[in-house]
């Protein structure tokens, strides 16, 4: 006899596993195109001010940048979606164990007919 087949209703998943909204993922190419334009802005004025004050050679660190920088952004900015393959994992819950105030017994598992603890040895079985 065949198992019946489950379908994917059947199954819970993560919320946090799907993938970011168009509008959030354009939102977060445009704010690291910001970033790294003002960046790029800083490093510029930084070169000015560098070759205002006659310091040579170390005005090219920063006109590097300034140069280099835009192109980066640039290529970022226009990329596409940032790659999702994770898939979809199912639920699985992760709760804390059971409170059990002490010098009482620990609640049985009516499932399984027995206690949590049952792989434990009594205390008279240890030698003790």
């Amino acid at each position: 006899m065949r198992k019946p087949q489950r379908s994917g209703r059947d199954q819970a998943y993560l919320v946090t596993e799907a993938r970011p909204s168009k509008s959030a993922d354009i939102a977060y190419r445009e704010r690291r195109y910001l970033i790294m334009m003002g960046i790029r802005t800083i490093c510029f004025i930084t070169a000015l001010l560098m070759f205002v004050n006659h310091l040579g050679w170390l005005t090219a660190i920063p006109v590097i940048g300034a140069v280099v920088i835009p192109y980066f952004a640039v290529v970022f900015a226009n990329g596409g979606r940032e790659p999702y393959s994770r898939g979809f994992r199912q639920y699985q819950p992760n709760l804390p164990e059971r409170y059990v105030p002490p010098g009482s017994a620990p609640p049985n598992d009516q499932s399984s007919g027995q206690g949590r603890d049952s792989h434990v040895p009594p205390a008279s079985a240890t030698g003790h």
